[in-house]
């Protein structure tokens, strides 16, 4: 697959482009990003840009991170707190993704999403207020491993890092997720699932294709 230079702001202004342009094929009147990629690539501060983008555009658009969608402790480190396999197919909640998250979004859904849902700090419910988004705006969803649940993207970006930069990014003490993402590669491809690649090894030179 061919890489060609970018740079981030020209990046994110071809992606609001895109989510312009896009209608979701369900008949939504909400558009769904997913913004796919370890922490260490930072795909919060890339979904945060393009929010931005699409609101001076004049979109409204919320950001939501899976890390508000953790599973409770019990659950997450029932093998331990630092499993891998855990941490890949257990650490988030998928089904409080779907119901709170992009159920609200489907065709005659109400359009309310809820930002959060588990506070891993303190291990219980955050209780936050749920956030109205007018039609026609826009979620970005960001964090690991997005792309293996069959969550009801209509535009997907993925940030990749080789396993020898995604060692490097990432700290000392989450090195024992580095196994998590490499099941993630070999199960899922995701560089080949996304509609967007991102390159990001060099977080000043990112390389991107588009793949959808």
């Amino acid at each position: 697959m061919r890489l060609e230079a970018i740079t981030w702001e020209r990046l994110t202004e071809y992606l609001t482009d895109q989510a312009l342009r896009t209608t979701a094929d369900d008949g939504s009147p909400w558009l769904r990003i997913g913004v796919d990629g370890a922490p260490a690539a930072r795909p919060g501060v890339l979904a945060e840009r393009l929010a931005e983008a699409l609101r001076v555009r004049g979109r409204g658009a919320v950001v939501v991170g899976t890390g508000g969608f953790l599973q409770p402790a019990s659950l997450r480190f029932e093998y331990g707190r630092e499993d891998p396999d855990t941490y890949y197919s257990g650490w988030f909640d998928t089904g409080g993704l779907r119901r709170e998250v992009f159920g609200p979004l489907e065709a005659g859904g109400t359009g309310r999403v809820l930002p959060d849902l588990w506070d891993p700090g303190t291990d219980r419910a955050t209780r936050s207020p749920h956030v109205a988004l007018p039609f026609g705006g826009v979620l970005l969803l960001h964090g690991p491993f997005l792309l293996g649940h069959r969550f009801p993207f209509d535009l997907t970006v993925h940030l990749r890092l080789s396993p020898g930069a995604l060692e490097r990014r990432t700290d000392e003490t989450e090195q024992w997720t580095l196994p998590a993402y490499a099941r993630y590669e070999d199960e899922v491809a995701p560089g080949g699932a996304a509609d967007v690649l991102v390159r990001a090894d060099d977080p000043r030179r990112p390389a991107w294709s588009r793949t959808g």
